[in-house]
């Protein structure tokens, strides 16, 4: 699940810019700060790699997994330099 807190963001769109799966889009209403948030895509792929969450300047983009997922989107992760590799 990926919550947005629509009136933290400033709009700099590099949530957007960076997916990997393109999920994100502007949304089309404007929040207090004059800009157009993020928003899931009405179909999306969205792969919670929480990159979002960690490029977000504003801290206003969370990721959390729900309960129930397949045991391979739980796959224990570390992260190195280089990128991301998943435990054996």
């Amino acid at each position: 699940m990926i919550e947005i807190i629509v009136d933290w963001c400033k709009g700099c769109d590099i949530c957007i810019h960076r997916c990997p799966v393109d999920a994100l889009e502007k949304s089309e209403e404007l929040n207090k700060r004059g800009v157009y948030p993020p928003k899931l895509k009405e179909e999306n792929d969205c792969t919670h790699c929480r990159l979002c969450e960690l490029l977000c300047p504003d801290f206003a983009i969370t990721v959390t997994t729900e309960e129930g997922e397949d045991d391979d989107k739980k796959k224990k992760s570390k992260l190195i330099l280089g990128g991301i590799v998943n435990e054996v």
